[in-house]
């Protein structure tokens, strides 16, 4: 496919590491007979390999009161005899008999929960206010049901996905069905059961809608997906950082260049390059010719809104007496842009600007490796990479998915912390879809495929570039962007010459900068049209 022939002038009129999670240790499990004589020290007349199908009764006589009114319980309090609640077994029985409900067949599930135990045992990803005390989640006032009803919650998702890795649907399906209803026991408006909804949301969509069977997420208009991302840019600052670091380490790279040539590999709406363009105005010596080509989707209603945008750029360049070009490169995936589209000339000095974008190169096709080679061969003086701080790209889905309850529980407590209100909610949305689509979706569907900064500095090298050092201007502009908003527990770390921007003491994003190293007897060539 080729590019939009967009091609817009102005002249001057004078010239994811992984992350830190809390643990505790655990003792190690205790051998059945030595449980048995515990419980029974304890009172309580039941034998630990009873305690699963007891555990599940008392799962199935929570939801049967949560459904009972309130006279049924009533009744049950002050008219019924039960048993004595040391015996556990015909205790919950009885209370069940009460209830004209029967007990719960015995059904196949995971009796291996070793898993869970990886959970922080301080997790609180149902809160969301700071605390000292909690460096990956913050912490709010809530009751001790409500905190056991978060904990249960988290767990049966675990349970749930561990199904769904084993292939037992109808399990998952069933495990579902209980979510739901511990879903209405909890605050759905923020923490654990906002985030909760999510992805109770989309391992329903697994289940019914298989990935084997197609595709099951629905595309969004690029009309619709660019609005998204304005929100998501609007309410917390992780999308200004990336701007922000990327165009500092572009700006220095420039230094003494007079024919400069910056290629955005996602240039959504143009947000990133007013302030450079204001910055390369105020250049000593003079701003030098910018060349901007933007790659983006083409627009479904036949308009050319790569054109609309540079147009834009244009006027604002003419404006602060900026000389400028603008050229639009439509493809709806970046593997398919070819290096011929981009027009690079022997005279620029080339950024390549990639925020977020890169990762969903890495599924089957493995493009990655193809379209690192060309961006080799333009010589740029840096290879700006701005990547999810996270590991989304692991073979086994369990792992994927736990860590994506980390990672986006930690983003969801930092936007809840924001004071932009207005934009969260659909800030919200853009971020759902990244869990539809890292816990729905297969094979070629599944493009957010986040991995580390310590794995993209291993691809980075022996794709053959070398890391630049963000300076401390980087670091400081940063650190001023926070002051934008009212949250604290926002926090840029500097890690091994790269920028990260976290919640407390998670990354969530991480900048870098590369610059590509000459090959052995290797000569750029003019990369234009064949």
């Amino acid at each position: 496919m080729g590019p939009y022939d967009s091609s817009i002038s102005a002249a001057a009129g004078s010239s994811s590491s992984s992350s830190s999670a809390c643990s505790s240790s655990t003792k190690p499990p205790q051998p059945p007979d030595q449980m048995d004589h515990l419980l029974a020290g304890a009172g309580y007349k039941v034998r630990s390999n009873d305690l699963h199908h007891v555990a599940e009764r008392l799962e199935h006589l929570e939801t049967v009161m949560v459904k009972s009114s309130p006279v049924e319980i009533s009744e049950l309090v002050h008219d019924a005899v039960h048993y004595n609640p040391s015996d556990l077994a015909s205790w919950v029985d009885s209370l069940l008999t009460e209830l004209n409900t029967n007990p719960p067949a015995p059904i196949a599930a995971p009796t291996d929960f070793s898993d869970l135990h990886q959970l922080p045992a301080n997790i609180n990803m149902y809160s969301n206010n700071p605390s000292p005390l909690n460096g990956e989640f913050s912490q709010q006032v809530v009751t001790p049901l409500e905190e056991d009803v978060s904990i249960r919650l988290v767990h049966v998702l675990m349970t749930c996905a561990e199904a769904v890795q084993r292939g037992d649907l109808a399990l998952a399906s069933l495990l579902i069905e209980d979510l739901q209803v511990l879903l209405g026991r909890v605050n759905s408006g923020c923490g654990i059961g906002k985030v909760g909804s999510f992805f109770i949301d989309a391992l329903s969509r697994r289940i019914v809608d298989s990935p084997q069977n197609g595709i099951v997420q629905e595309d969004l208009s690029a009309y619709e997906n660019e609005m998204l991302y304005h929100h998501y840019y609007e309410a917390c600052p992780y999308l200004k950082f990336a701007h922000f670091t990327a165009n500092q380490a572009i700006l220095e790279a420039f230094e003494g260049q007079d024919c400069v040539h910056v290629i955005d590999f996602n240039l959504m709406q143009g947000l990133q390059w007013p302030a450079l363009i204001q910055a390369l105005a105020l250049r000593p010596g003079g701003p030098p010719l910018l060349r901007l080509t933007g790659i983006g989707p083409p627009s479904p209603d036949g308009r050319d809104s790569l054109r609309e945008i540079g147009l834009k750029l244009a006027e604002l360049a003419r404006s602060v007496n900026v000389r400028f070009a603008f050229r639009g490169v439509a493809a709806s995936r970046l593997e398919d842009v070819k290096p011929w589209m981009l027009q690079v000339s022997l005279k620029e000095a080339v950024a390549v600007n990639s925020i977020m974008q890169l990762h969903k190169l890495l599924g089957p096709s493995q493009s990655i490796d193809l379209v690192l080679d060309w961006i080799h061969d333009l010589n740029p003086r840096i290879l700006m990479v701005v990547e999810q701080e996270s590991n989304h790209n692991q073979p086994e889905f369990l792992d994927r998915f736990t860590e994506a309850l980390y990672y986006y529980s930690t983003m969801f407590d930092s936007l809840d912390a924001c004071t932009a209100h207005r934009e969260k909610s659909l800030a919200e949305l853009y971020i759902q879809r990244e869990i539809c689509n890292v816990v729905c979706c297969e094979g070629l569907a599944r493009v957010e495929r986040h991995e580390p900064l310590v794995t993209w500095r291993n691809r980075l090298t022996n794709a053959g570039f070398a890391p630049l050092h963000l300076g401390s201007n980087a670091f400081k502009q940063a650190r001023m962007l926070l002051t934008l908003f009212s949250a604290d527990g926002y926090s840029v770390e500097e890690n091994e010459g790269c920028l990260t921007l976290g919640w407390h003491s998670r990354p969530l994003i991480a900048a870098s900068a590369w610059q590509a190293v000459p090959k052995p007897s290797a000569t750029m060539v003019q990369i234009n049209h064949p």
